[in-house]
Order: C-alpha cells, then sequence, then structure tokens
C-alpha cells in the first residue's frame, strides 16, 4: 500500500446506504451503469460551465466525451470521464459522506429491509453507491480540472464500512470509476450487453459515451460512440416518442418509476427557450422539506451549457417536484446566480415554467382522472403551499385542490371548490370548513353537528398545511371561507329568536359555568353548533387552532398559551347534570371534564393529564 494511503471509515449515513442499495437493488442490477453514466455527464457538464470563465481549465481536450470500457481477465467495467474531476477534499465529501439532511431522518424512518426498494437511489441522489449491487470492490481515480497530475487522489473501497485514500500521479482531469465484479455479475463484462444498457438508459445524455471497436471479439484502440449523444429536448416533439420521453427522464431523474406526464414546449419570438418538464408519479422522501439548497428538479442551460441544478429562480419552491431542462438560446453565457435572481429575462422563463406545469395538471384533472388522483395524492399537499406563495395563480391553484367533505366518501380528497360551490344551499354564502389533524377528528368534529341537520356540505380539511393556508386564502368563485369553529354562526330570524331564548333561559346555567371554571375560559356561551354533544370550543376568527398549536409546540415553536370561548348544549344530559349538581367539588369535576372534552375533540394539548384521568375516574365511581 502506498505510504501515503490512510483508511477512513464511512459515515453512519453511508453505511446504512450502503446496506440498503446492496439489499434492496438486486433485482435492478443494471442501473449501476445508468447512475455512473449520468455522474459522468454531471462532471462533463460542470466543467463546461466553469470553463466559460476560466478556458485554461480545459487545456487541449476541449472535446467531452465518456468512455466505457471492459476488462475479462481482470473482471472490471470501467466509466471515466474527462469532466471536472474532483479534489481530495471533494472526494471525502462526495463518497465518503451524505451531506443531505433530511437522508438521517429518512434512514431512522426505515424500520426493516422490506421499506427498502429501487426508489432508494433516486429519492436522494447516491447513485454512485449502486456500483456496490456488483462490484466487491470500487476504486475511483480523479484530478480535478486545473490541477496538477502529482495531486490525484485514489479512493478505494469493498463496501463494508471503510474506504482507502492515497495521492496518486494521474496524466489527465477526470475521473475513472473502476469496478471490481462479483462473480456473480461477470454477465456485464461483455460488449453488447453493454452497449444496449447504455442505448437503453442513456441513449439521451449529451455527451459522447464511447466503447472502443471490437475485430474477432477483442477491443481495438479505436473508440466510437454508443450514444445518440444529442440533447432530447432540442429535438422537434414529432422526432420523440412517448419511450424516448421516459428513458430521458429516467436519467435525468435518476428515478426506475415512468413520469406521471410531461410537457415538451419551444418558445419563439423575442425570447427563446425550450422547456421539457416532467412530473414524477412519487414523491421523494424529502419533499416536504423543502430544502432549497438540495433541490434537485430542473437544471437550467444556456444554448446547451449547463449552467445550474435546480435552481428556484425557475420554478417556486411549490413546484420543486417538477424534474426537467430549461434551455434558453439568449442569456449571457457569462450569466451568475446573483444576476439570474433579478434578470427580466429568467422572470419571463419561470412565469412560462409555471403556465406549462399548471396547464399539464389541469389537462391531467380534465382528461386523466386516474393519473390526476396519483398526482393528488403525492404532490397535493405540495401544491396547495401555492396558494400563499403564488397569489398571481391562487385561482388556477385553488381549482385543482380537492378535499374531503361531509358529503364525500369517507377520507377519499376528491371534491373540488368548484363542485361544493355547485352543491350550496339556497341562501347559502359561504364555504364551510373545518380543520383538525386526522380525518376521523374533522369528520367526527361535534361543530359540524348543526350543519349535518341542515345538510350544508363542510370541507374537512386534516392535513397541516390546511389551516395555514385557510389563514390567507379568503375566498373562491366569490365565496368567502368559513370554518366552522370560529366565530359566530349566521342564523336565520327564525334560529335567530330561538337562540336568545335558549340563552335567556340557561343565564344561570352559564353563570354557574363561568364561576366554576374561571380563567380556564374566555367566555361560556349556549352553542348554536351542537345538537347532540354536550360541549365545544369556539374560537375568535384569528385564533390558531388549537390542534396546529400543539403541533407547533411540538416542533420547538414558541406559540403563546391562549383561551377560548366553551360552548355548551342545554339539552345534553351532562349539562343538564352540571346545573342540578349541588356539591361544589362534584359540579367542577363535571364543569371542568366539558371543558376537557371540548379541547380534546379540538385537538388540543390538555394541561394536566393526569388531573384528567382522576376526574374522570371520581365521575365514573361516584
Amino acid at each position: 500500500m502506498n505510504a501515503t494511503t490512510e483508511t477512513r471509515p464511512f459515515e453512519a449515513e453511508v453505511a446504512q446506504v450502503l446496506h440498503l442499495v446492496t439489499h434492496s437493488l438486486y433485482s435492478h442490477k443494471e442501473i449501476f451503469l445508468r447512475e455512473l453514466i449520468s455522474n459522468a455527464s454531471d462532471a462533463c457538464d460542470k466543467l463546461r460551465f466553469e470553463a466559460i470563465g476560466k478556458p485554461d481549465l480545459l487545456g487541449d481536450d476541449s472535446e467531452f466525451h465518456i468512455d466505457v470500457e471492459f476488462d475479462k481477465h481482470a473482471k472490471t467495467v470501467s466509466v471515466r470521464d474527462n469532466g471536472i474531476g474532483m479534489s481530495r477534499d471533494e472526494v471525502i465529501g462526495n463518497l465518503g459522506s451524505i451531506a443531505s439532511s433530511g437522508t438521517r431522518r429518512f434512514l431512522e424512518s426505515l424500520s426493516g429491509e422490506q421499506q427498502a426498494d429501487a426508489r432508494l437511489i433516486g429519492q436522494f441522489g447516491v447513485g454512485f453507491y449502486s456500483a456496490f449491487v456488483v462490484a466487491d470492490r470500487v476504486t475511483v481515480l480523479s484530478r480535478r480540472a486545473g490541477a496538477d497530475a502529482k495531486d490525484g487522489v485514489r479512493w478505494e473501497s469493498d463496501g463494508k464500512g471503510e474506504y482507502s485514500l492515497a495521492v496518486e500521479e494521474i496524466p489527465a482531469r477526470g475521473t475513472s470509476v473502476i469496478l471490481h465484479l462479483k462473480d456473480d455479475d461477470t454477465e456485464f463484462l461483455d460488449n453488447w450487453k453493454l452497449r444496449d444498457l447504455i442505448r437503453k438508459y442513456s441513449d439521451h445524455v449529451a455527451f459522447p459515451i464511447r466503447m472502443r471497436k471490437q475485430k474477432d471479439g477483442k477491443p481495438t484502440e479505436e473508440w466510437e460512440t454508443v450514444n445518440d449523444a444529442s440533447a432530447l429536448w432540442a429535438k422537434s416533439k414529432s422526432e420523440i416518442g412517448d419511450d424516448d420521453y421516459k428513458a430521458f427522464y429516467k436519467s435525468l431523474g435518476h428515478d426506475f418509476s415512468d413520469p406521471l406526464a410531461w410537457t415538451h414546449n419551444r418558445v419563439e419570438g423575442a425570447q427563446r427557450f425550450t422547456t421539457l418538464l416532467y412530473i414524477p408519479a412519487q414523491p421523494p422522501f424529502d419533499l416536504l422539506m423543502g430544502a432549497r439548497d438540495e433541490r434537485r428538479g430542473v437544471k437550467l442551460y444556456i444554448k446547451r451549457v449547463f449552467i445550474m441544478d435546480a435552481a428556484e429562480e425557475l420554478l417556486p419552491n411549490y413546484l420543486r417536484f417538477v424534474r426537467g431542462v430549461v434551455d434558453a438560446d439568449d442569456l449571457p453565457l457569462n450569466v451568475s446566480r446573483e444576476i439570474l435572481q433579478h434578470n427580466r429575462q429568467i422572470e419571463r422563463i419561470k412565469a412560462s415554467c409555471v403556465k406549462r406545469v399548471l396547464d399539464l395538471i389541469e389537462k391531467l384533472a380534465k382528461d386523466e382522472p386516474e393519473k390526476f388522483k396519483t398526482f393528488c395524492k403525492a404532490f397535493g399537499n405540495t401544491l396547495k403551499e401555492g396558494i400563499v406563495e403564488d397569489p398571481s395563480s391562487r385561482e388556477r391553484i385553488a381549482r385543482l385542490l380537492r378535499f374531503a367533505s361531509t358529503k364525500g366518501e369517507g377520507a377519499e380528497q376528491n371534491v373540488s371548490l368548484d363542485d361544493y360551490v355547485a352543491r350550496m344551499q339556497p341562501g347559502q354564502d359561504a364555504i364551510w370548513y373545518v380543520t383538525a389533524d386526522s380525518y376521523r377528528a374533522a369528520a367526527g368534529s361535534p361543530q359540524l353537528e348543526a350543519f349535518k341537520a341542515k345538510g350544508i356540505e363542510v370541507l374537512l380539511m386534516f392535513d397541516r398545511i390546511d389551516e395555514w393556508i385557510m389563514g390567507q386564502f379568503a375566498e373562491y368563485a366569490g365565496k368567502p371561507f368559513r370554518n366552522v369553529a370560529k366565530g359566530d354562526l349566521p342564523l336565520d330570524e327564525a334560529d335567530r329568536k330561538k337562540q336568545e331564548e335558549i340563552a335567556k333561559e340557561a343565564e344561570p346555567l352559564l353563570k354557574k359555568l363561568k364561576d366554576l371554571l374561571g380563567d380556564r375560559v374566555t367566555d361560556v356561551k349556549v352553542s348554536a353548533r351542537l345538537t347532540d354533544s354536550p360541549s365545544c370550543l369556539a374560537l375568535s376568527d384569528y385564533d390558531l387552532a388549537p390542534h396546529l398549536a400543539r403541533l407547533l409546540r411540538e416542533a420547538g415553536q414558541d406559540v403563546p398559551e391562549s383561551k377560548h370561548t366553551l360552548e355548551i348544549n342545554p339539552a345534553h344530559a351532562l349539562v343538564k347534570r352540571v346545573e342540578s349538581e349541588t356539591d361544589e367539588a362534584r359540579a367542577k369535576d363535571l364543569a371542568l371534564l366539558l371543558l376537557e372534552q371540548a379541547e380534546i375533540t379540538a385537538g388540543a394539548q390538555l394541561p394536566d393529564p393526569a388531573a384528567f384521568v382522576q376526574r374522570m375516574n371520581r365521575l365514573l365511581s361516584a
């Protein structure tokens, strides 16, 4: 071993990834070649961009290519590129650790190998490790563009917990990945097998993928390009079949599944650009984390020159699930990320991308209901963020949202706002909804009782984002949104008079409850919402829903304590028992029970669960 060689352990996450990948991709072994070629293509892209400002980096080797070789005697398959290469620190960072902040949480969420599947590679971008599915040892030789030959790096590992690192003289820039194949995987030591895999998975990689010509079954010194080596997005749509689009997506998005849908457009005129945008069929594990510095959605090219990955300048955060390519013809090639953020042309491209994506989703909703259902399940919550983030598209986004409702089919979220408005009762002037932290909690909310009795439909919103969204979504189609748990319910004249009579008759009971509950509540009122339940909480229009306040506190947020109004149903037996109870201690227990029941159904966290249990036990045993 080289005297300068050192052995280092993998970070814990890498060891877990290696275990999962090698145990879950056994039926997709061939995918290693696609992943390594994709990484090589990225390396060429990055150097081509960096060389715009530093042309000396290219030296006398300005033609990018990716070379694939095999050696039957040594039982190796090699993938080499003449791209950006890596320094020693970059090798350690890229191959010895995983930067994604969500990776640890994702791995912790896995409970056994039964949850590991082929989507792991695409989910958090660790395609390099797929090499260990077919190799019992992997060697990486890399020299960064601009570095001296003596500053090359040799990385080697058997994938079992550690790797070696050494300085090695490497004559040319770029990276070579050498796979020492397992005995069971020598099928890949075949010229036609490798060529077939390249055409299958990497035909539309925009750099030549070369293999040596064969003569009498032996490789020659002459190279030939195996793939199409042209940018698929630059071709006419009439030249591209569905299989081509799907194959390009899998190469672009590191995904094993076909995309759900795609849209390919060329914009002509004063500003010319091409977009090829895909909606995946399944979300990545960290979608809801929305980390902007780790997004891998849309790549920006300018005149076929790669500029950057997944910049939020191209699509807003609520469309971060979109994958694809944007290629502009007329942006300055020395454009920087800072200039992009303040570039009017980029703003026009971004507006076009948003329009194309929303057009595509609308088309799914209209023409392909099963695919739209899949979309809503995967990305409906993410799309909701656009209600707040993108006011200019709010109406379009709102039309695409789906909810459960009291007239829907269980927890199925298939009711549109247009469906709701079309079914509104005569004289109904608001879109009613309730928020909770689960479907059962929403559907069982006591605040719904009066609405059910009158046949008024209520949207059941139980996703964590709903309360935040509805706090900033005032109306739809001219109809205001109203939360059934907030404010006073609008009553017709007859109901108003009846309510006033009941409230007047219950005044002694209300005073008794206020005295018993003290500062636990802001007020006690007779409810117009309840028909069957004894009590519920009523919130002001600006109160934070109790279930959301609880979730925020659990997440470490500083949420001030708040008190609410308790509404009661004077006709309920439990309320009547409070009214007739003469023992003050027992009356207080009953009053607190009414309040705590209401808090539980609203999703609030009881201030003293032990006292609640003791109180319940006293009343049950009385």
